[in-house]
This record gives C-alpha cells, sequence and structure tokens, in this order.
C-alpha cells in the first residue's frame, strides 16, 4: 500500500492542492484532484480517504461509501475510515450499514484489530507458509 512517505512528487502536490481547495470551499475541484491521485497511485489510502470526505461533503453519499470501503479495505486496521465509512451510510441512509462499520471503529478504538496484520519482513518457508 502506499502511504504518503513512498508517493510521487507529481501525486503528493496534487494531493496538497485538492486539500488547499477543501480549505477554500472548492469542493468539486477537490474532489476531480483526490481522483486523479487515485488513478495515479490505487494503492494511495490517504486519497481513496480523502475523496471520500469531499464526495460526502458535495453530497454524492453512494460515490463516497465506495471510496470509504476501498480506503478500508487497504487499511482495515484504521480507525478514522472505519468512522468515516460509517459517517457515509449514515448520509445515505444505510443505518445497518453504518453500525456494522462503526462498530469495527469501536473495536479498532479498544486497541483490537480487524485484519490480522502480517510482519513487514515475512521470510517464505516450505509449503507457501511465511515466519513471524
Amino acid at each position: 500500500m502506499a502511504d504518503q512517505r513512498q508517493i510521487s512528487e507529481e501525486i503528493s502536490t496534487l494531493f496538497d492542492e485538492a486539500s488547499g481547495d477543501i480549505a477554500v470551499g472548492e469542493l468539486e475541484a477537490a474532489v476531480e484532484k483526490y481522483r486523479k491521485c487515485i488513478i495515479l497511485e490505487p494503492t494511495f489510502f490517504e486519497g481513496w480517504h480523502a475523496l471520500g470526505m469531499a464526495l460526502m461533503k458535495t453530497g454524492h453519499f453512494p460515490e463516497a461509501i465506495e471510496a470509504g470501503l476501498e480506503a478500508t479495505r487497504l487499511s482495515p486496521n484504521d480507525l478514522l475510515a472505519w468512522s468515516s465509512l460509517s459517517m457515509f451510510y449514515v448520509r445515505n441512509n444505510q443505518i445497518p450499514e453504518a453500525e456494522a462499520a462503526g462498530v469495527k471503529a469501536r473495536i479498532l478504538s479498544w486497541g483490537g484489530k480487524i485484519a490480522k496484520e502480517e510482519p513487514e519482513h515475512a521470510s517464505p518457508l516450505p509449503g507457501g507458509t511465511t515466519t513471524k
């Protein structure tokens, strides 16, 4: 997964410009720039999360949910991603889904995990397993 430290200068600049657009109320311009970020780097978690928030602010709730789902797929143990996804569902009147996402956020706030984290430097063993 690409994070803020691994993205290109072009994506970093676009992301910063989009965040500036949000600050001055240019929401549609921000949405377009965030979209460009994730087109250039589909595993850019921060881009997906920011896109979801911008889409929610523009009233595009189903698209915000899609972006939020991708953010939670990329970073399943991110508390803010699940909290945001819950909010997107609420705005779209999908209360059962909002509650389910909210439960995952609550689990994370208690120090739990949604997905098992693989060690960064796992080495393969015979039979396809990895060391821990």
